[in-house]
This record gives C-alpha cells, structure tokens and sequence, in this order.
C-alpha cells in the first residue's frame, strides 16, 4: 500500500502560528498545477507499482483551489497509479470555503473526507490566530458538509493558547463534540520563530503558556474527548470506532507515500525526497534534495513515530527490522519512565499510555541514537 500527497501551498490569509510553507499570490495556482502534473508525469515510477490506498490534498488551503483543478490531478493520478484500493480521499478546507455548491463538486469528485481547520470555537480567539472564518460560518461549514452527503469530517483545534484555555477551551470542546465529527486533530500551539507569533515572542509581546498549563490543557482535552467515546490513537489525533486517519497513519508506520507540490516531502523506504519551498523554483522544475536513511536514522524514526502512537514500540518487529540487541536494551532505557507510570510494559509492547502522551518526546529522547 502506498499514499500520495498533494501541497496545495496557496493562502488567501496567514495565520499567525503557521509554520508550514505557503504563498499568499494566487494567481501562480495555475502555473503551480501545471507542475504539478508534469512531476506527476516523472515520478510515475516512483511507488515501483504499489497500489494507492490514500490520496490527500493539504496545504496551505487546498479549498481555494477549483474543481476542475483538483479532479484534473485526481484524473492524471488514476492514469498513471493503480487507484483501484483507495480508501480514503482527504481535503484540507477552511470553514468559509465550503459552500453548498463547493460540497457537491467535491463528492462528484470522489472527496471522501473533509479536514476542517476551525481551530477554535472562539471568535476572539480566531482573531488572534489570524483565522479568516468565524466559530458561526465553522458550525454552518460543518452543516453543509453533512447535507452534502460527508460522513467522514476531522475537525482540527488548538489548544495552548494563552488567554485561551478554561471556559474557552471547554466552550470549544462541547461544540465539536456537539457537531458529532468522525476525528478530531488537536494540536498544542507550537511557536516557531518565522511565524507572526514567534516575532511578537522575540519582541517580548507574546508569552507561550507554561508546562502546567499545558498539562492540564492536554488532560481535559484528552478527558474530554475519550470520555466522549473517541479512541486517543496518536499525541495529537482521537478517532471514533474505525475512523482513524488512514493516510497520516502512512506516516506513522513507513508507508512509501510520493509528495507533489512545492515543498511537499516523500518517501519511497530507504530515502526521503523533498521539492524546493518556493512556487518559483517548483515552476521552472528545480530538482528535489534527498537524503539516503541510514540504520541509525531509521531506527531513530521507528521510535519517534511508534512512541507517538497509542499501540507504542513492538519489541518483536523491533528485533526483526534492527536487531535483537536493540530491541532488548529499550525496556532497561525506559526503565525511569515505567516507575513513574509515563511508560508500560505488556508483553512485547512498549508504549507511553495516551493520558501521558504530552511526555512522548522526552521518552523518545531516551531511545534515540546519536
């Protein structure tokens, strides 16, 4: 199985925490589907026959985007890719994106899944972060879908923002729990220093909130939420009964996946492949940089991306793809964090228990190699 991923890196607004690369000239969206099908075209080979399973459109704000232009790939990537067994077929949108008429376009085009970026049910909280829609048009955006016929929506929330947990927070939670939604990703804010958010910080005109916060931010998100009947699967991710997000889960567990766009990363087993972060240089057809894996490195990567999830590190499948000396010194590493109640041990699983997921990254740096 394999997935395939589309960088629609194209913003009508930047939010203020945003740290992924974007444009905000639109008028370079035709030019930038143009190469985005002649790559299609040269990396036809790239997934060595493999079926796709998952096909995702992310961004940026992919919902700018026309149909003609997102069927017009989905069209090519079914030439080109046996599309026989997809599953799952996600596009990232903004609330105010999602007419009525926009939502059927996309169910004629096979669009299966809708990732809603609400991020707060709190208008004044949605200013802040620079968001172009309102917790009104967000409740009204999900409506349509459903009349649309979507009956697999992931909502995204933020949580971690000062001035914005307590009765905000809560109030945020009882909406999406209210709007019934398949997913919920939620996301503690992360401030990097090239966002509107991490300039303010450096000014000394915007404070992250303190661990103690973020704790117990996490604990009533993730209280809630699982209280609520969702399964808090991976750090950021709760899905309801069988609807886990099929294509991050690529992500999660080395799936090749082939990346098209500006930006946009792949990976194809052994070597990671990522376009220039420029829609300039994406047009004239710059190469992409790449980076061979080394045992080390994946071995790296299978911890980071295990430990993050509920299911945690298969000391068996540990042992078969890097060594049964490895696998046998992670229970003795982790032994601090199994005291404290951060770590269990069942059998041959070695996982951080998902009410203690905040913690994941600091257990992960245990087990890595240097």
């Amino acid at each position: 199985m394999a997935g395939i991923y589309f960088h629609i890196p194209f913003c009508k607004r930047i939010c203020a925490y945003c740290d992924f690369y974007k444009s905000g000239d639109l008028r370079r969206m035709g030019a930038v589907a143009e190469a985005m099908h002649r790559e299609l075209d040269a990396r036809r080979d790239y997934l060595r026959g493999e079926p796709l399973h998952t096909r995702y459109f992310g961004g940026g704000t992919p919902s700018l985007c026309p149909p003609e232009l997102l069927g017009g790939l989905l069209e090519h990537t079914a030439r080109l890719f046996d599309c026989s067994q997809v599953e799952e077929t996600t596009l990232e949108a903004n609330p105010d994106d999602l007419t009525p008429e926009y939502l059927a376009a996309l169910r004629r085009l096979g669009i299966d899944r809708l990732s809603i970026g609400v991020q707060s049910f709190d208008d004044d909280c949605l200013r802040l972060l620079n968001r172009r829609h309102t917790a009104a048009q967000a409740v009204e955006a999900i409506r349509n879908a459903r009349r649309a016929g979507f009956g697999n929506l992931t909502l995204d929330l933020i949580f971690g923002i000062p001035g914005f947990g307590g009765d905000s927070l809560h109030r945020t939670l009882d909406i999406a729990l209210e709007t019934g939604v398949e997913h919920i990703s939620a996301y503690h804010l992360t401030v990097e220093s090239n966002t509107a958010f991490g300039r303010r910080m450096a000014q000394g005109r915007f404070t992250p909130v303190d661990e103690t916060v973020s704790e117990e931010e996490f604990l009533e998100v993730h209280d809630r939420l699982t209280a609520a009947g969702y399964e808090h699967y991976e750090v950021s991710n709760f899905a309801r009964p069988g609807f886990r997000a099929r294509h991050n889960a690529a992500y999660w567990h080395g799936v090749r996946y082939l990346g098209i766009g500006p930006a946009a990363h792949s990976f194809d087993g052994g070597e990671r492949h990522w376009n220039p972060s420029s829609v300039e240089r994406y047009i004239e057809g710059a190469p992409a940089e790449n980076e061979t894996l080394t045992d080390r490195d994946r071995y790296n990567e299978y911890v980071m991306t295990r430990l993050r999830t509920a299911e945690g590190i298969d000391l068996g499948e540990t042992a078969d793809l890097f060594g049964s000396a490895r696998a046998a010194r992670i229970p003795e590493a982790v032994r601090p964090w199994t005291e404290s109640g951060t770590v269990e041990i069942r059998g041959s699983r070695v996982a951080v228990p998902p009410r203690r997921m905040l913690l994941s990254d600091a257990v992960i740096e245990t087990l890595f190699e240097t």
